[in-house]
């Protein structure tokens, strides 16, 4: 059952309505112990891409399986003039990072890896 979005009584409800199928009168007691992840675990996709979102992070992920998450960019991004922000060593950095060559035009050099925390914004194309 998927518990993502749903507080704990809501999950309680939604099992206790599964289980009414083979007990009487169950009930459901939710506890939440923890999180799976943390902000600073996800990738984070703002502006215009198809479906902005924080994404987990993964082992060796790049920009380009960010963009296949996020469902590419949208038909009013400015994709090559995206940024990715990233804080090392205490300090914020930017990156400039040409989207739409790596999305539209498959540059491959435009690729890079990307690590838990970044951020990376696509802006609006000025029509």
């Amino acid at each position: 059952m998927v518990a993502v979005g749903k507080s704990p009584s809501e999950l309680a409800r939604d099992m206790e309505s599964v289980l009414q199928e083979y007990i009487r009168a169950p009930r459901v007691n939710v506890i939440v112990e923890g999180f799976v992840g943390t902000f600073g675990e996800q990738v984070r996709v703002l502006g215009q891409a198809v479906s902005p979102s924080s994404l987990p992070y993964r082992e060796r992920m790049t920009l380009l399986d960010v963009m296949i998450e996020v469902g590419g960019l949208t038909q009013f991004a400015a994709g090559n003039r995206s940024k990715l922000v990233r804080v090392v060593n205490g300090q914020t950095e930017e990156y400039r990072v040409r989207l739409d060559d790596l999305a539209n035009k498959g540059e491959l050099a435009e690729n890079m890896l990307v690590f838990p925390g970044d951020v990376i914004i696509i802006p609006e194309s000025i029509l």
